[in-house]
């Protein structure tokens, strides 16, 4: 094997690497969206992760990869390499389709524990094969007329999140709030059945994050690869201490979920700028990211009341905005704060709207008309009874053998599971009651 082959084989391998680690990131989406929701919906949400992940994979390699990376037709979208016809970097598919998947999954938890399983894959399926293709095409593909513009978006802020972050919020304002939400301007909490289980998906997440931006440099540069790493580790501590430190100054208590939040707000602010913003940089890019989730997240869901479980459109959508937007301002070589004017920080506005006016226009219209032929929603007893055993006929867990003796197992007033039953115990709290 001669050095260039060896080149070659090493960067192989680096990119599939960062392909298993997004992969990986699946099931912290999984971890995270199930301990923020109620156990009742456990395997509503773990079904919806496997499923988004399979159809994905299937349509990218159908249609998405050539309307994303096929020759360009009017720096619009691609015109080949549909069913990868005369493509010849399996890797790069491979690498791709985890970012495709990863968009598509954004929208599971924004959406949880009201909608139609089928209904959701419907969403996903446009989503995959026409609508973040499109957005791939005008910023990564090399001849779109964002990437002609300038417009810079090394790993994704504005390309997966944000498009994600957009279609889950449109789809929500369809789908509406979940049941006892909302009482006029009063919120109510609905707090996750395992906050355990949702730390441990942001861990797994901020693992698989790594392979996120590292792999995006397609190459194991020893030059960039362990900036782009430093970045992403540095923003992404900064967000967590700066959401800590403000829940404890803005609610008198240091908010758990909130501050895991905070996580995945660093790494979605960082991801644009991974490669062009220094060390030091990144770090403020991050303080800011763990402000403006908690106050993000404050605003959907207080003033707004648009209720999505997981925070999702604030953490991608918002985070995603500011991550593009940072690029504008801290990169070192086109930013504002680096003396370069404001012709950087226009172009990535210019992409930031270009992407939400898309992406709600497309998926908005597609869900509204699909709600039209067929209600998106869940009925209201499915919905109080959850979606494990309405969509499933089973839950993620019951403890009656267990717990219970078979006399209280054979009596009528047992509901379905324990863990059904301890559901729906209202507790009180200062904010609102707990459903």
């Amino acid at each position: 094997m001669n050095t260039e082959e060896l080149e070659l084989a090493i960067n192989l391998v680096w990119v599939m690497l960062g392909a298993f680690l997004v992969f990986f990131m699946h099931a912290g989406f999984a971890m995270v969206e199930s301990g923020f929701t109620r156990s009742k919906n456990t395997l509503n949400i773990l079904m919806k992760n496997f499923l988004t992940i399979s159809v994905s994979a299937i349509l990218f390699l159908v249609v998405g990869y050539g309307l994303m990376f096929g020759s360009t037709f009017g720096s619009i979208v691609g015109s080949d390499g549909f069913l990868l016809s005369g493509v010849e970097d399996i890797g790069f598919f491979v690498f791709q389709a985890m970012f495709i998947a990863t968009c598509a999954t954004i929208m599971s938890g924004a959406v949880a524990e009201r909608i139609k399983l089928g209904s959701y894959i419907f969403i996903v399926i446009a989503m995959t094969a026409i609508v973040y293709p499109v957005v791939g095409h005008w910023i990564w593909q090399g001849d779109g007329w964002l990437t002609i513009l300038g417009f810079s978006d090394f790993a994704g802020s504005t390309v997966v999140h944000l498009t994600g972050a957009v279609g889950a919020l449109v789809v929500v304002l369809i789908l509406g709030p979940r049941l006892g939400k909302y009482e006029g301007k009063k919120v109510n909490v609905i707090p996750g059945h395992n906050i355990p289980l949702g730390a441990l998906g942001v861990f797994i997440l901020w693992l698989g994050w790594f392979g996120f931006n590292g792999g995006s440099t397609l190459a194991a540069d020893p030059t960039l690869v362990p900036m782009v790493i430093g970045t992403t580790l540095l923003s992404t501590s900064a967000a967590l201490v700066a959401s800590a430190l403000y829940t404890r100054f803005r609610y008198k208590k240091v908010d758990a979920s909130l501050s895991l939040n905070g996580v995945l707000a660093g790494l979605v602010g960082i991801t644009a700028g991974c490669a062009e913003i220094s060390l030091g940089g990144s770090i403020i890019v991050g303080l800011i990211s763990g402000v403006i989730l908690v106050e993000g997240i404050r605003f959907f869901d207080a003033k707004l009341q648009i209720d999505d479980p997981v925070g999702a459109i604030t953490v991608h959508g918002l985070l995603g905005i500011w991550g593009t937007l940072a690029v504008g301002l801290f990169s070192t070589s086109t930013g504002l704060f680096y003396g370069n004017g404001f012709a950087q920080l226009g172009i990535q506005a210019i992409g930031v709207l270009a992407v939400i006016l898309w992406v709600a226009v497309t998926i908005g219209g597609f869900t509204y008309v699909l709600n039209k032929f067929v209600p998106i929603r869940v009925s209201k007893e499915e919905e109080i009874a959850g979606l494990d055993f309405a969509e499933h006929g089973s839950n993620a867990y019951d403890f009656k053998d267990t717990l219970l003796t078979n006399d209280e197992i054979e009596s009528p007033n047992v509901g379905l599971a324990l863990a059904d039953r301890l559901n729906n115990i209202p507790v009180g709290n200062t904010e609102g009651k707990t459903i």
